[in-house]
């Protein structure tokens, strides 16, 4: 844990000041699980407490610690086919609300890794390199693990045309 005074305020400040970029990064990771993305930063956290005094980047640790927690947690997860499908909750008609939606659940559809790698490039907004750092693997895994991510969402969720479509029709080209 952390020894002195000064590096348990480091640690209390840079908690206070990042936790609502991470928690939505952890929510994004999750597809959309509030509670799942609330125990993934607090992992998270927790671990990265432990070896704060050895670290030089928090920012780069902490999301390298939450893609591996999160990646962990899915390999054990089960899952199971069922006949039925589970009714959605109606939702509010609003577009961005509408536009949520459609982004959770086709995040929800892809892979864990294509996932963390669209979250950390385009709502994280980190550089190839960066994410490439994060994940640890290489640039061109990034850009074509991003690539094929992309697609599968087009292909998923035809959706997203529409919505895009209606989104720069209505808020102009600034979207």
């Amino acid at each position: 844990m952390i020894r002195d005074s000064a590096g348990r305020r480091a640690f209390d400040e840079f908690v206070a000041a990042r936790s609502p970029a991470f928690i939505r990064l952890a929510y994004l990771l999750t597809a959309g699980d509030q509670h799942a993305a609330e125990d993934l930063l607090q992992a998270s956290l927790a671990k990265t407490a432990l070896k704060w005094h050895k670290i030089e980047d928090p920012e780069a640790y902490l999301r390298q610690v939450m893609y591996r927690q999160q990646i962990s947690w899915w390999r054990r997860r089960r899952e199971y086919a069922v006949a039925e499908l589970p009714e959605r909750p109606a939702a509010d008609t609003t577009h961005d609300v509408e536009l949520k939606i459609v982004i959770q659940d086709a995040l929800g559809k892809l892979t864990s890794k294509q996932r963390a790698v669209l979250v950390l490039r385009y709502f994280e907004d980190l550089s190839e390199s960066t994410v490439a750092a994060t994940l640890g693997c290489s640039i061109g895994t990034v850009r074509s693990t991003a690539h094929r991510a992309l697609a599968r969402l087009l292909r998923l969720c035809p959706e997203l045309h529409d919505l895009y479509a209606r989104s720069t029709a209505t808020h102009g080209k600034e979207r």
